[in-house]
């Protein structure tokens, strides 16, 4: 059976890559907001995890499992998540992107943990193909919502649009006594940016400009896939609705968002995100 038209397009906090391998309040909203849309054609990701000099979409029929972090249990190095690609959708994504030049990545890259620390929890059959568009680190944040407005065209032939990142994402303040909270400045910061993505997400690069964006995206790749479905709404004409909201050692936000979707509730009973590696410090460790 054909996918259906008007796929909905989702950005999700992910957080830990432990996340991958435990249920909690976030787990479980991505599950509901799997189970709660139409089963897509294919997924295109754009992950915080592939953040290069260059604009380029990958387009191998079988992605490879890429275990892109460091410190933590030899299970979560095992997980594999062998969801197929579609080649095809690389040429589409290219042709959508213009007059920007997207390149195709037939070997260098595959689904990082951005990717399948989600899916394996939203789509855990792995078996709707998945391709990633990588973000392209030379570029102004209104360049990122204007190439995820053009992008949105792509749900009519139903590609589920998707962002992998934190909107509140400094490392290097993270606080372990903490598991569940949020700092001043990262409640701040979340708090604008819902404001605009539920509101005039078309203004979602505003948010640079913000007071606390020094301290919630010391480096932007984390921040840069929420711009993708920012620019996804404004081009639909449909607010940013939330998903499920929180946060995790002071400095990180676990906030996803959703557009034209109906995720259920979060059941707010449940723990809150997974824990991060003490092995290793958690600015080396790649999260």
């Amino acid at each position: 059976m054909d996918a259906p038209l008007n796929m909905p397009a989702a950005f999700i906090g992910h957080g830990s890559p432990m996340n991958t391998l435990e249920r909690n309040r976030f787990t479980d909203a991505w599950r509901a907001f799997g189970a709660s849309v139409p089963r897509p054609r294919a997924i295109l990701m754009v992950s915080a995890h592939w953040y290069v000099n260059a604009t380029a979409v990958t387009a191998m029929a079988r992605p490879r499992t890429i275990h892109d972090f460091f410190g933590f249990p030899q299970a979560l190095f095992d997980v594999e998540y062998p969801a197929p690609g579609l080649p095809e959708l690389a040429e589409e994504v290219a042709d959508f992107a213009q007059p920007d030049h997207v390149g195709a990545d037939h070997d260098g890259w595959g689904l990082d943990h951005g990717t399948w620390s989600v899916l394996v929890h939203a789509f855990p059959k792995a078996d709707i193909p998945v391709v990633q568009l990588s973000i392209n680190a030379l570029k102004p944040p209104q360049w990122h919502v204007e190439l995820g407005a053009r992008l949105a065209r792509l749900r009519e032939s139903g590609v589920l649009l998707m962002g992998s990142g934190n909107v509140v994402h400094n490392l290097r303040a993270i606080d372990w006594k903490q598991p569940d909270a949020g700092f001043d400045w990262a409640r701040r910061f979340d708090e604008h940016a819902r404001e605009v993505m539920t509101e005039r997400p078309g203004d979602a690069a505003s948010l640079v400009a913000h007071r606390d964006f020094a301290m919630a995206a010391p480096t932007p790749e984390h921040f840069l896939p929420l711009l993708y479905i920012a620019g996804a709404a404004a081009a639909l004409g449909i607010p940013a609705r939330t998903l499920v909201d929180g946060y995790a050692f002071g400095s990180l936000s676990m906030t996803s968002y959703g557009i034209d979707c109906a995720c259920p509730d979060a059941d707010d009973s449940l723990a809150g995100s997974a824990p991060l590696s003490e092995d290793v410090p958690a600015d080396e460790s790649n999260i």
